[in-house]
């Protein structure tokens, strides 16, 4: 791993006192590294332009931001899922607050995030988690663009994982494939699930998907103590919840 105080340090004491220097300013180096949680590069420049570094919960937020914005856009569904998380993570309300910042900050794009993940691929469940977090804010609308996939590619090489295990991944959060707007006993169906009308509001479609989704997110179900059998139910309802939204949205034309 590239420590960059280190490396400074080393540097630095060489040319001032040769080897003995050297390993003078790269214990110094170390200290400040260990400090100020940098792990490249890229790490140091932010903290030198002012930017703190991401401790790992904000991290996952930033990713998530990111995420939510790279199509444009954040959606109603994307806030909402951003605030399943917190709750599946039972964050106080200084975390949640840390969270939200985060996730603005994710959306601005501007973070270096490579050093992060490389460092979380030392925590295999950790990276796990932050894929999975993320598989699920691509689908909170229903959809997974091109740009959304290309990103959580990107991140899961970072964190060690090849493509094909990042894309196993995306299988447990994926809606199932149901016809669309060609079958109308279909979109009945989902009319019903979501408990809504054909002629009710955007809105209130929207509020319906969101309260149904935090009742059945299969995270809080597995929070409460719930068997393995429940959370494989609860992950197939909040699959066709977003199935069903999606059909929905699309047969009327709203985001």
């Amino acid at each position: 791993m590239l420590w960059p105080g280190t490396l400074i340090g080393a540097g630095a004491g060489f040319a001032i006192a040769s080897i003995p220097g050297a390993m003078l300013g790269a214990l110094l180096g170390q200290a400040l590294d260990r400090r100020l949680q940098l792990h490249s590069w890229a790490q140091l420049r932010e903290r030198l332009g002012g930017r703190p570094a991401l401790r790992n919960d904000e991290l996952l937020f930033v990713l998530l931001g990111r995420l939510a914005k790279s199509d444009g856009r954040v959606v109603d569904g994307h806030i909402q899922q951003a605030r399943l998380e917190m709750r599946s993570l039972d964050m106080s309300e200084a975390a949640q607050r840390r969270a939200i910042a985060a996730f603005n900050r994710g959306k601005s794009g501007n973070d270096r995030l490579r050093g992060y993940l490389r460092r979380l691929a030392e925590q295999p469940y950790a990276a796990e988690g932050v894929l999975r977090a993320c598989w699920r804010m691509v689908w909170a609308d229903g959809r997974a663009s091109t740009a959304e996939r290309e990103l959580i590619q990107l991140w899961g090489k970072w964190l060690g994982w090849t493509s094909q295990q990042v894309q196993a991944l995306a299988a447990d959060y994926e809606p199932s494939k149901k016809p669309l707007a060609n079958s109308s006993g279909t979109y009945q169906e989902a009319l019903r699930l979501l408990g809504v009308s054909a002629t009710s509001e955007p809105s209130q479609i929207k509020r319906a998907y969101r309260r149904l989704l935090s009742r059945h997110h299969p995270d809080k179900i597995a929070g409460s103590g719930a068997s393995p059998l429940q959370v494989r139910e609860a992950t197939e309802k909040t699959r066709e919840l977003h199935s069903a939204y999606a059909l929905i949205r699309e047969r009327r034309d709203f985001r």
